[in-house]
């Protein structure tokens, strides 16, 4: 027994040791060894429970401050910033507020191994088997408060929570309730920055930093490895925007549409592009002796992972939300609201893991559900689990966002093995703003080349101002930090992440109006042709000729997707569409009528497809019927009712009704006439980039 000691007092810490030597001693007691199993058990009950209340009550505290400043109007401080702050406060009571017990063992035992310490240890005492798990690494300063480092473990959360649990509602939310209009408006310029822009910064950031290692290593200031990877895996999460506090700011304001659109598509999708560009940056293992020298092979290799990567989340994602449609459009779900629910809830959410469990990323994967099932899912739901998923999604978002800032405030003072350099703080306040620069003005040059809508430089202004960093910076860097570079990167992350929400998002409000950004601004107003009226003209002109002919070899790209999609994906997705019965060849007769729901053809005598103001743009509108078509693009003419004629108003309204309802109005009945004369609908359309 004398010899089981000595080997437990070099393997295990203190407060273990005297468990199990009591436990050794006194085999023959074993109602003491249950009572205080017993015992145990319910402390670390009630110290979870106490840990979760405190989140609680500081998302309670939260949403009543929040109340009271939306109540005074104030504008200086988001919710996310508040929830910061308050996660502080408590960070600092758990840190320095409870007093720390010490043992009597002053100085630990030590012992040498040649691996790493294993994850579980098993030890047979009297017979019984005894299995305990690495809890993880004690700073070497508070090595004798056992017990206040077990608290502050436990209020130290597992980093797969931020992944499985709160990530997965506040991505999916993103592009469940995307704008669609205005995102597809500015569909070319947000893949562009997401993709380039997101690289660009990736790059520029990496590389200043690596200087700034080198500056760290000459001045004495590095005790430990920092390699070049290290440098473009913080280059890489440190480009995931999140800029929450301005676009809540944009939308309380009403902002200039397409502004918000470009922010917002940005950071949804800048996010997906920053977690799989640094799962390829850690995949990048060069062969031979050095490991973090430049390899082609290796390099190529990690852009085939990202490739790889990204593509096969983007198609189970699409194809998650593709079954989802297919079950609440051929099944009676829509009978029982709650079980269609349920099933849409389950459904987004196991995306994530589906991804995750397959190898690819969560987070393009149900980022992808979510516009699919907008797209497609969302026309099967009754019209009580349209208001349910829209509401339950919204909340779920709400609090776990809000959760996530509140432990970042927490995890200042919590976190144990928080790496302070000065130099490479600063490095990396600098590396952001030059690598967002090179993100923004560059792309936006080469953009304004190719749109007629152009991107005006008080737009590049406030979004090279609102590049900050939040939720999804936070989760990849607290998701190893299990080396001394990985530690230092999430304590830096976590400062630029405090710097960005409380001074950039609260000079949101200052900024639009030094860079007199209009507000105000009616979305759906803003979207609307510039024209005084609608029109209809006739295809025999020669001018009408040469335009119909510029827009039909313009979009070709957007305007064949938004064809077949119209014509066969949503009429066998969804209730909506023209029955595949006039869209499919004779020949397909009993499939088109297999595939085509009831609710179709009673859908089809009021057609209403919703997504014919995604192509609106700049403010010129075409829709071919035949050879006649409908434009909008500020001219007067015959066919449809005039400035002069019944209802059109010099803004593009009918008395009563909107443009757009005035606009289905007129192609329920066109495509009524021309349908049974076997016409073809066409949306010859403008690329905008």
């Amino acid at each position: 027994m004398e010899a089981l000691r000595q080997l437990l007092e070099t393997m295990l810490p203190p407060v273990w040791i005297l468990l199990i030597t009591v436990s050794g001693l006194n085999a023959e007691g074993d109602g003491m060894e249950e009572l205080a199993t017993e015992k145990e058990a319910e402390e670390s009950h009630r110290q979870d429970s106490v840990n979760l209340l405190t989140f609680i009550l500081l998302l309670t505290l939260t949403i009543l401050t929040i109340w009271l400043f939306k109540h005074r109007r104030v504008r200086f401080l988001h919710e996310t910033g508040l929830a910061m702050i308050y996660g502080l406060l408590v960070g600092v009571i758990l840190r320095y507020g409870i007093p720390a017990t010490s043992y009597n063992h002053k100085t630990p035992p030590s012992c040498s191994l040649k691996e790493g310490p294993a994850s579980t240890l098993l030890l047979n005492v009297s017979g019984k088997f005894f299995e305990y798990t690495l809890k993880g690494e004690i700073n070497s300063r508070e090595i004798h408060n056992v017990e206040q480092n077990d608290m502050l473990r436990k209020v130290t959360f597992d980093p797969e929570v931020f992944f499985n649990i709160l990530l997965p509602p506040i991505i999916f939310h993103a592009g469940y309730s995307l704008k669609k209009r205005h995102f597809f408006r500015n569909l070319g310029s947000i893949i562009t920055y997401a993709f380039l822009g997101t690289a660009i910064s990736c790059f520029v950031i990496g590389n200043l930093m690596y200087g700034v290692v080198k500056l760290m290593q000459v001045v004495g200031q590095l005790t430990d490895k920092f390699y070049y990877t290290d440098c473009l895996f913080f280059g890489a999460i440190i480009s995931a925007t999140d800029p929450v506090t301005v676009l809540a700011i944009f939308n309380e304001l009403h902002a200039d549409g397409d502004l918000y659109a470009l922010l917002f598509g940005e950071s949804v999708m800048n996010d997906a592009v920053a977690i799989v560009l640094s799962s390829s940056i850690v995949a990048y293992q060069p062969s031979g002796a050095n490991t973090h020298m430049f390899d082609a092979s290796a390099f190529f290799k990690s852009v085939g992972v990202f490739l790889g990567i990204f593509s096969g989340s983007f198609l189970m994602g699409a194809a998650t939300g593709v079954v989802t449609a297919l079950v609440t459009k051929f099944t009676k779900l829509h009978c029982f609201p709650l079980l269609e629910t349920a099933l849409f809830f389950l459904m987004s959410w196991s995306t994530f893991l589906l991804a995750e469990a397959c190898g690819f990323t969560g987070v393009v994967a149900v980022l992808f559900c979510g516009i699919t099932q907008a797209h497609y899912t969302h026309n099967n739901l009754s019209e009580e689990s349209t208001k349910r998923t829209k509401q339950l999604f919204e909340v779920l978002h709400f609090l776990a966002e809000n959760f996530i800032f509140s432990y970042m405030g927490l995890a200042l003072f919590t976190f144990q093995n928080h790496i302070f350099s000065p130099i490479f703080i600063i490095g990396a306040f600098l590396s952001i703003f030059i690598g967002r620069a090179f993100n923004i003005y560059p792309l936006s040059f080469l953009l304004n080349l190719g749109r007629r809508h152009k991107i005006k430089g008080n737009f590049q202004h406030m979004m090279m101002f609102a590049g900050l960093r939040g939720a999804m910076a936070f989760a990849l860097a607290i998701r190893d930090t299990a080396t001394y570079a990985r530690q230092m990167m999430f304590t830096t992350t976590l400062l630029i992440v405090f710097f960005t929400v409380w001074v950039f998002g609260g000079g949101t409000t200052p900024m639009l109006s030094w860079l007199h950004i209009r507000v105000g601004v009616d979305p759906d107003q803003d979207l609307q042709p510039s024209a005084d009226s609608f029109q209809v003209l006739q295809g025999d002109g020669p001018q009408a000729e040469g335009q119909s002919k510029t827009k039909q070899e313009s979009a070709w790209l957007f305007r064949m997707w938004y064809t077949f999609d119209h014509n066969y994906l949503k009429p066998i997705l969804t209730h909506s569409g023209p029955p595949l019965t006039s869209t499919l060849p004779s020949y397909c007769g009993p499939l088109a009528s297999c595939l085509t729901s009831p609710q179709a053809y009673e859908n089809h005598e009021q057609l209403r497809d919703h997504d014919s103001d995604l192509i609106h743009n700049d403010g010129d509108l075409t829709f071919m019927f035949g050879d006649t078509s409908i434009t909008a693009n500020g001219a007067s003419g015959s066919g449809v009712d005039g400035a002069g004629g019944s209802g059109w108003s010099a803004n593009g309204k009918r008395s009563g009704s909107t443009s757009e309802e005035a606009l289905e109005r007129e192609l329920d009945s066109r495509e009524q006439e021309l349908l049974s004369r076997g016409t073809r609908l066409v949306f010859p359309i403008e690329d905008h980039v």
